[in-house]
C-alpha cells in the first residue's frame, strides 16, 4: 500500500484489500473513507467488504463514492462531514490510485 500524506491526519491511497485494515490499525490509523464507487473494476472489493474488516479492526468507515465520469456536488460536502465525523487519529481516503481522494480533501481543505 502506497500511502501519501496531504496533512497531519490526512493520508490517501490507491484501492484497499480487507487484509490490510488491522495493519493500518496498529499505524494510528482511526477512520477510513472509501471514495471508489462499488463495480468499477472487476475483482474490486466492495465497500461493504472493506467496512466489514474496517469496523473488525475497531476503525470507522465512511462510504463517499465519488465518480469523476459524472461528478456529483453532494460528494464534497459528504466527504467534509466525513472528516469532521472521523474519530481521533489518522484518517486514509482510498480510490483506484488515490487521485480522486486527493482532489476531494483539495476541495474541503481550502
Amino acid at each position: 500500500m502506497n500511502l501519501s500524506q496531504l496533512s497531519e491526519r490526512v493520508f490517501v491511497c490507491g484501492q484497499v484489500q480487507a487484509n490490510e485494515m488491522s495493519e493500518l490499525a496498529s499505524q494510528g490509523f482511526a477512520t477510513v473513507i472509501c471514495n471508489r464507487p462499488d463495480g468499477e473494476d472487476p475483482g474490486q472489493p466492495s465497500a461493504n467488504e472493506i467496512q466489514a474488516s474496517v469496523e473488525a479492526a475497531g476503525m470507522k468507515f465512511f462510504f463517499v463514492p465519488f465518480n469523476p465520469m459524472n461528478p456529483d456536488p453532494h460528494m464534497v460536502p459528504k466527504f467534509a462531514e466525513a472528516i469532521e465525523q472521523a474519530n481521533d487519529g489518522k484518517i486514509l481516503a482510498y480510490c483506484r490510485s488515490g487521485n480522486r481522494s486527493s482532489r476531494l480533501w483539495a476541495a474541503v481543505s481550502q
